[in-house]
């Protein structure tokens, strides 16, 4: 099957900034909504401009600096003053995107809304019919009915809803698993089904959070059932557990075949950056952007790894360093984990060829010494050391033989 390209839209000057302990100042949101602009991602939702004056004044700015291309959404609820609030700092975009939510579950419409199914339709319809009539036809407008993730007992009324909104004049259908609840596969079922009901009517587009760990693995699959859009967090923030993770779901596409537009060199820089900007750290076993992820102390993977270290393809490595702009390489540790080819691995490194018997005898050492000293690493430095020290046995015991 020929690959497609897939649409990245990022949501982290928007969900992500709202989950934040100290939302970013107007300079720090600039800041982002460049790093964002340099990854080349399809689309950025730059705030909630109806909240507050902050985010009013940052949709305005950012939607002025905003490339001619690229698509600037700002999110509104159904309300009509909110709506015409939103277009007044959205509209200095060369390329805006009015996006509207809605919850559409049985859940939220009895226990939140509080009102019948009749009138969520009502308010739908006229919310969208009001925004299209101040955007213009050229203008694309988002319709996301949230909590769409758990509209599994309402699943008929919600694709009814998403129908009468597409009739209104919604551009993009957008479809949240607003709590991540359950595993992907349901979730992703009904992605398909509604991709069945409303075919080339409207943009597909699927918005998942990662309550469970698994909002990645749940919106690229949503691809493959026919969502053309993701949209994405940049260190996967967003609120609670946070959103989609851009990088993770960028190059998993792009291992896949899927044609992504994403500079896949920014990605490390703009993870360190965004992570001095929340003050959150990078976890070290983090996918694509942790510390260790290159790292390799068990005996087996490091005999696969010494093989494979200069392929394109490495025995225990998805993707290169360089690839998302990291300018770290592979590396072998020395535990009481290890095998005799990190011993290998690491003098070489060191410059010195040794044979195998001084390899052998390194390594009981370096073994002995990691468990006696609670499992601790041994230095290259260290192995170095205990080669000069076996050779220097070694010598003296061929002098006293002779």
């Amino acid at each position: 099957m020929k690959p497609k390209t897939v649409k990245i839209q990022d949501v982290t000057l928007r969900d992500g900034n709202q989950a934040l302990k100290r939302p970013w100042t107007l300079d720090e949101k600039i800041e982002v909504f460049d790093l964002l602009v340099g990854l080349n991602v399809d689309g950025i939702e730059v705030g909630f401009p109806s909240s507050n004056e902050t985010e009013m004044k940052a949709t305005k700015v950012l939607a002025n600096r905003a490339p001619r291309s690229m698509p600037i959404a700002a999110l509104t609820r159904a309300n009509p003053i909110e709506i015409q609030k939103t277009w007044e700092a959205l509209q200095y975009a060369p390329n805006p995107r009015m996006h509207i939510v809605f919850p559409v579950s049985d859940f939220s419409i009895r226990n939140v809304l509080k009102i019948s199914e009749e009138e969520v339709v009502t308010k739908i319809v006229n919310a969208i019919e009001f925004a299209r009539q101040i955007v213009g036809k050229g203008v694309e407008i988002q319709f996301s009915g949230e909590h769409f993730g758990d509209a599994r007992e309402n699943f008929d009324f919600a694709m009814y809803a998403f129908l009468r909104a597409i009739d209104a004049g919604a551009n993009i259908i957008n479809l949240p698993n607003t709590v991540e609840r359950y595993r992907p596969f349901l979730f992703v079922g009904m992605v398909k089904k509604a991709k069945q009901i409303i075919g080339d009517r409207a943009v597909l587009s699927v918005h998942t959070h990662n309550d469970l760990g698994m909002a990645t693995a749940t919106s690229v699959e949503s691809y493959y059932v026919g969502a053309e859009q993701i949209e994405v967090a940049l260190n996967g923030l967003g609120e609670r557990a946070g959103n989609t993770n851009l990088y993770e779901t960028a190059i998993a596409l792009h291992q896949n075949g899927e044609i992504v537009n994403l500079d896949f060199k920014q990605i490390y820089p703009t993870a360190k950056r965004i992570s001095e900007l929340t003050g959150i750290p990078i976890g070290e076993k983090a996918p694509i952007i942790g510390n260790d992820i290159f790292s390799h102390r068990s005996g087996i993977h490091q005999d696969g790894v010494s093989k494979t270290i200069s392929q394109k393809k490495g025995a225990y490595r998805s993707f290169s360093p360089e690839f998302v702009g990291r300018n770290d390489e592979e590396t072998i540790s020395f535990t009481n984990q290890s095998g005799h080819k990190a011993i290998q691995f690491l003098l070489e490194k060191q410059g010195l060829n040794v044979e195998k018997n001084i390899i052998e005898l390194v390594f009981q050492r370096a073994k002995q010494v990691s468990s006696d000293e609670n499992n601790r690493e041994i230095t290259e430095l260290e192995l170095v050391c205990m080669v000069k020290q076996e050779l220097v046995g070694a010598e003296q015991n061929k002098l006293l033989s002779n």
